[in-house]
């Protein structure tokens, strides 16, 4: 979907159309969680500080974010993609893998499914989508930001390898900011310069995405799309109005945010044995720990514990301004644990 939370926001209040729009808070300590085409001119991204949003673009308005409305829009949507094929991986509340090798439609080609496809979503909930078809998941990734808005973009089997070798590395689905400063300080710009490293080297500088990295550049990818992706983890994280300074106050937030985690733990029936502790400073610098146990973390208390002992590893070398909490690492159905005794 095209700009999504903020493409709402325009179509449910139509005094917002044309102008510039961020979802997110708009207060000192506010980010943006979403921004309008019209925003976008002006450099406003999503995960950036309000503050400095304002700065880009002074007009910008702020709407606070109606989930339970972007859900039930979202909802439409995947319901019309069910209706072409069962083969549908949701990546996000906007956005999914299709396979339509067969379609319940009995439409030609993928091309025409994807026209159809736009066209059920404009017509149903008058916003816009873009399309992007290819051969495998990495490929259809990326066509389909190729040409957003409202886009429509197609790479053909013979177009693959021109096309791969001529896109910038920072485009690359799968490769993230610190991975792309990494191999730009090794000389690696574009797919031609991926593809002149060997599965060995690029193995040794990027462990086992190595493998990713170098059969992508040879537009490699046999993910199967799976229509059944299970759940990794829960998390809920909270920007502070102000910044802590003191452990003894960030544990009070801890319970807080310990409280609204075990709330979608049970919410969502998930059960992991991970639990993880990110911290953001004032000046943006930021740090995880974790922990993993025998068992799956489901308790309230036991959550506050394990949280706790995580926060008191940290030595504080600033201000907070970010706490979060979140459990992953999901045991597998059979799966079975080695226990240990002292004898």
């Amino acid at each position: 979907m095209d700009a999504f939370f903020a493409s709402v926001e325009q179509k449910d209040n139509p005094e917002l159309k044309g102008k510039a729009v961020a979802v997110g808070g708009g207060g000192d300590r506010g980010v943006v969680a979403a921004a309008s085409y019209e925003a976008r001119k002006f450099g406003v991204r999503s995960a950036l500080p309000s503050k400095t949003a304002l700065k880009r673009c002074p007009h910008l308005i702020f709407v606070k974010p109606r989930h339970s409305r972007y859900k039930e829009v979202s909802n439409q949507i995947m319901a019309i993609f069910h209706e072409f094929t069962d083969l549908v991986e949701p990546l996000s509340i906007d956005e999914a893998f299709l396979d339509v090798s067969q379609n319940k439609k009995g439409l030609p080609s993928a091309t025409a499914i994807a026209e159809e496809i736009k066209r059920r979503i404009k017509e149903e909930t008058g916003l816009t989508a873009s399309a992007g078809i290819s051969v495998n998941k990495f490929l259809a990734k990326i066509a389909s930001d190729y040409q957003k808005p409202d886009g429509l973009f197609v790479i053909k089997p013979k177009m693959v390898a021109s096309f791969i070798e001529k896109l910038s590395i920072e485009k690359f689905y799968g490769v993230g900011k610190v991975t792309t400063e990494k191999m730009h300080q090794i000389g690696i710009f574009h797919g031609k310069d991926l593809k002149k490293r060997s599965l060995l080297e690029l193995t040794r500088l990027f462990g086992k995405n190595g493998a990713y990295y170098y059969n992508i550049a040879r537009g490699i990818d046999d993910r199967e799309v799976n229509p059944n992706r299970i759940r990794k983890s829960v998390s809920t994280e909270n920007t502070f109005h102000d910044d802590i300074r003191s452990k003894e106050e960030l544990k009070k937030r801890l319970e807080e945010a310990t409280l609204d985690l075990h709330k979608r733990l049970k919410r969502t029936k998930f059960k992991g044995r991970t639990i993880s502790l990110k911290i953001k400073y004032s000046n943006f610098e930021q740090i995880t720990r974790s922990r993993t146990v025998l068992h799956e973390i489901t308790e309230y208390r036991e959550i506050l514990d394990l949280s706790n002992k995580l926060l008191n590893q940290l030595e504080l070398t600033d201000s907070v301004r970010l706490l979060g909490i979140g459990i992953s690492n999901q045991m597998k159905p059979n799966e079975v644990i080695q226990l240990t005794f002292d004898f």
